[in-house]
């Protein structure tokens, strides 16, 4: 199998994705340049953290119309394994490979800290080595992570079982004072309908070492690792 990682004019956490991806997990791991129209034959896609564009107009709004992201939405519809971390969650929602959008923090400032977020549910290729309602610490580092959507769209959600992640407290209870940037329903990740397109605010990409605090974020990689596999 073989991973690709985008890369935007801007993007800031490519290198840390692709370390993960090599280093760690042991995977083949491939760097996509915006501009190309070419996955290189890739099994998945990551579209990693950062400042795509300079978030010029706002988060996401030009890197949805790169030539890369229009490969990326086919391989999509095709069934493709796409993960979306912090700006690359982002440019899901604008590309509406994702609902809901990414707006301000409801505190008008940016937040970088570890917090903890609840598997919501384990029926996904991205979430499958986890247990619904595990509880994985993870850091963010985000101005725009408010995630929002309508009422429909949250019963949607709510009732497909596409909310992949919530913030919450280190024993899971679901609090105000747990979610950092006022999202909806504590919601820090959600699913498509496919449920092969996977977007969240939280960074796997930074929590996948004992070294940096926790490796719970390997989880997610380990878990398209073994999807993949399955495919075989």
């Amino acid at each position: 199998m073989k991973f690709g990682v985008l890369v935007f004019p801007g993007s800031n956490c490519d290198q840390d994705t692709f370390h993960v991806l090599s280093a760690v997990a042991g995977q083949p791991v491939t760097f996509l340049w915006h501009e190309s129209s070419s996955l290189e034959d890739c099994d998945a896609i990551v579209v990693p953290g950062g400042f795509a564009y300079g978030d010029y107009l706002r988060t996401g709004a030009i890197a949805h119309f790169s030539p890369i992201m229009q490969s990326v939405k086919r391989f999509a519809a095709s069934g493709g394994l796409v993960l979306g971390i912090c700006n690359g969650f982002q440019i899901l929602t604008e590309s509406g490979l994702l609902p809901g959008a990414l707006m301000r923090n409801a505190g008008l400032k940016y937040v970088c800290r570890q917090l903890f977020i609840r598997v919501e549910t384990a029926d996904s290729p991205f979430t499958q080595q986890t247990h619904t309602g595990d509880v994985l610490k993870v850091p963010i580092g985000h101005m725009e992570g408010n995630y929002f959507c309508d009422d429909a769209t949250l019963q949607q959600l709510e009732q497909q079982q596409r909310i992949a992640f919530r913030y919450c407290e280190p024993d899971g209870s679901l609090t105000a004072a747990a979610n950092p940037n006022g999202s909806r329903s504590n919601i820090a990740g959600v699913l498509n309908e496919g449920r092969n397109v996977l977007g969240m605010m939280p960074h796997p990409d930074r929590s996948s070492e004992l070294l940096l605090g926790s490796r719970d974020g390997r989880l997610i990689f380990d878990s398209m690792i073994a999807a993949l596999t399955a495919r075989v």
